[in-house]
């Protein structure tokens, strides 16, 4: 292993852990929304018919599997998802973004995206913004990862509509 291997993912690891409590704070202080909450509302309002299983949810948002549920039920509290049993399979459960959740999370958006910007594309060219997100995918795509996306479509179901 090179020296820019170890270097690589070590400033993934700090840029995450950085960034995701400052996002996290700048989210709740403008919108009175956790980041979990905004992620999980996001990958709703981008999944076909906005519903998504638990196990569909746990995969594609940043939150664990475990996490998930739980904020599916802090949302579902809110008003902002609603939570269905599946009729096919009693022990799963979808959930849907309620018209409040959409409102939320398109309320939230320029928070987030201004904070996205603000901290972190901002302190890049658009290229190496470019290459980081094209390097990024190539290992989510190599894993298999739902998260992972077609080059050139970084930007695919992350709209907020």
């Amino acid at each position: 292993m090179s020296d820019t291997d170890v270097a690589s993912w070590a400033a993934l690891l700090r840029v995450h852990a950085a960034l995701v409590p400052l996002i996290d704070r700048e989210l709740q202080a403008a919108c009175g929304l956790p980041l979990s909450w905004y992620d999980v509302l996001l990958e709703l309002n981008s999944a076909p018919g906005r519903r998504l299983s638990m196990g569909e949810l746990g995969e594609a948002a940043v939150v664990s599997r475990t996490r998930a549920s739980r904020v599916v039920d802090q949302l579902a509290g809110a008003g902002l998802v609603t939570r269905e049993a599946n009729p096919d399979d009693r022990r799963s459960a979808y959930a849907t973004i309620t018209e409040a959740g959409r409102a939320t999370l398109r309320a939230a958006a320029p928070t987030y995206l201004g904070s996205i910007r603000r901290h972190f594309t901002s302190r890049m060219t658009a290229a190496e913004a470019a290459a980081v997100a094209a390097a990024l995918e190539k290992v989510l795509d190599a894993l298999g990862r739902p998260g992972a996306r077609a080059p050139g479509d970084e930007d695919a179901g992350r709209r907020v509509r």
